[in-house]
């Protein structure tokens, strides 16, 4: 018997189907700057004109095992989204628009249904924040994956001009931190969610304590911050912006405020969202534990002069955007 590639478990024919099912779907996050997309060795985007001293920020991230709820329920159209939304929110934190998007999949076994799903919603979290997804790879590795599983991993490059960028330079003894509400768990603390949860709670029953069901709260999609983000710099003078991703509030805070300076955070100026408490109580998980794995309600963090920390809230008020004080910078 002659062996062949598609024997072993990789589907040349298959590929081919979805790369050409896509490429009008991935077409439409397409702008004037985009010179040449999918299926060169390589995609071509110009550097806008406008920019008078441009700076490149790029990110890589992917959304962990909250891919395993996707395969768990069959629904593959909001992961995409959710990686496009966790790496905007990482560059956008430090000043950056989004230009283009590039992302990575690779199937046990290629099946082109649910990876279409997954286009779909990264272009449609392309679209939203206004970038171009131009290229990626999509690999079918059978031994190395199960038949029904896959990575999804993506790399975000957008553009600050040189003076807009936002480090932790400017961040003060006395500065004040606004939290914005986070939607749910974003991409993080998804391993310890699933082995506290998947032991009492069925993936579709309605849990009255957090007034959905599990699959509908977990697959909830990462929220974009570009909009907010983009409101208040061009209004105040922002010291640094922090996106509470794995590592919690402190984890991912410290790593945008001088070591010389600490955090002090009042976990009590806000109540986490119930998703938050159910984990808790059914895993008997510490506080510590808690805060140090997930974002507990927090999703970003403007860190701002105390001045204006009040005028910065009542704005995000007046755009109806759920916000708090939860703390400040002290020696």
């Amino acid at each position: 018997m002659k062996s062949t590639y598609s024997a072993a478990g990789v589907n040349i024919s298959e590929g081919d189907r979805f790369v050409n099912a896509i490429k009008p779907i991935v077409k439409n996050t397409f702008n004037n700057n985009v010179i040449s997309g999918i299926g060169n060795f390589g995609s071509f985007f110009k550097i806008p004109k406008s920019l008078k001293n441009p700076v490149f920020v790029a990110s890589t991230d992917g959304v962990g095992t909250k891919l395993k709820i996707a395969i768990k329920s069959g629904k593959y159209d909001t992961i995409g989204e959710d990686l496009v939304n966790h790496c905007v929110n990482d560059i956008a934190v430090c000043g950056a628009t989004p230009l283009f998007f590039l992302d990575y999949m690779a199937f046990g076994k290629l099946r082109s249904k649910p990876a279409i799903d997954i286009v779909k919603g990264l272009t449609r979290g392309c679209k939203n924040n206004g970038a171009a997804l131009i290229g990626g790879e999509t690999a079918e590795m059978p031994g190395l994956y199960d038949t029904n599983d896959f990575d999804l991993a993506g790399t975000i490059i957008g553009v600050v001009e040189k003076n807009k960028i936002i480090d932790k330079k400017n961040v003060r003894a006395g500065d004040i931190l606004i939290g914005l509400q986070s939607n749910g768990l974003h991409t993080n603390g998804y391993s310890l969610a699933r082995k506290v949860l998947f032991k009492k709670y069925n993936l579709y029953r309605r849990i009255p304590a957090i007034k959905s069901t599990l699959v509908k709260e977990l697959l909830r999609v990462h929220r974009s911050y570009l909009s907010e983000i983009k409101l208040i710099t061009s209004k105040f003078r922002i010291h640094s912006i922090s996106h509470i991703t794995g590592g919690g509030i402190l984890g991912n805070t410290k790593r945008v405020v001088p070591k010389n300076l600490k955090i002090k955070i009042n976990w009590n100026s806000w109540e986490p969202n119930p998703i938050f408490n159910l984990i808790q109580q059914t895993g008997k998980i510490s506080n510590a534990e808690m805060r140090k794995v997930f974002n507990m309600g927090i999703g970003l963090i403007f860190i701002a002069s105390k001045k204006d920390a009040g005028k910065i809230s009542k704005e995000l008020n007046k755009q109806k955007i759920s916000n708090y004080i939860i703390g400040e910078i002290t020696k």
